[in-house]
């Protein structure tokens, strides 16, 4: 598997750069930045010198998927529980679940832990210059805090989610947590078709920190036109537009 050399600086510093913005986001304290505007995706860069890899960086997320090298990438090991309680955060840029400890995936040699999944609209990676309606992003913070891997999985209208229906169901429609005694199965949230593609790259919202093994699966999982609408009423949009791929490399399996 590859690894980034950007993150030599990253590695050394005190703190770790991944749960410090994480956290920064929780509790409302980074910088203020939207989707749209003189806020917007084109414009994060400006905002705050913490964001600056928004605008300088070489290895930024989101991409169109519109080639890729069949390299045997290693597997991956899904190991998630089987339920989990439906705590949703409405975070004033999208829906976020947060997820109790216990679920993991493994691959090449390492351990993340999943922290939270969330949803955008349209989809923010393209797949051979294609949108699809919406993409959900799992992420996992490596058990030494100082790396990601995030997989993303494309919705596309077609038959109703029952997993989906019961986290839009319950979703804020304005900021804030609801937490609920409903228990959901992750699981029906992947596709049966576990191929995948893997690339070095970013987190998708700012500081846009260069520090993600991105796990993009090929197929799709449906949701009902009603569910997605029941999201797309409280977040039109909610993507940054695709980036750059430069002189990376995005592999198969």
């Amino acid at each position: 598997m590859l690894r980034r050399s950007v993150l030599t600086g990253l590695l050394a510093a005190p703190i770790c750069p991944i749960c410090a913005s994480l956290a920064q986001a929780a509790e409302g304290h980074i910088s203020h930045w939207t989707y749209e505007g003189h806020e917007g995706p084109e414009h994060w860069g400006e905002l705050s010198p913490e964001f600056k890899t928004c605008e300088v960086g070489k290895q930024q997320s989101p991409i169109d998927i519109d080639h890729s090298i069949h390299a045997g990438i290693s597997e991956i090991k899904i190991n998630w529980q089987s339920k989990i309680p439906l705590h949703i955060v409405n975070n004033g840029h999208t829906i976020q679940i947060n997820c109790p400890p216990g679920s993991t995936v493994e691959h090449d040699g390492a351990k993340y832990i999943l922290k939270q999944f969330h949803f955008h609209h349209p989809s923010e990676h393209l797949l051979d210059h294609k949108t699809f309606e919406m993409e959900c992003h799992f992420v996992h913070l490596a058990e030494d805090g100082k790396s990601l891997t995030v997989l993303g999985v494309f919705i596309t209208p077609g038959a109703a989610n029952p997993v989906l229906g019961e986290v839009f169901k319950a979703m804020p429609k304005t900021a804030g947590e609801v937490k609920t005694e409903t228990t959901i199965d992750m699981s029906a949230l992947l596709p049966a078709d576990k191929s995948r593609y893997f690339y070095e790259g970013s987190l998708t919202t700012p500081p846009c920190s260069e520090i993600v093994d991105w796990e993009v699966f090929r197929t799709p999982i449906t949701a009902s036109a009603e569910q997605i609408k029941t999201f797309v009423d409280i977040y039109p949009s909610d993507a940054r537009p695709a980036q750059p791929l430069n002189r990376r490399m995005i592999l198969d399996n």
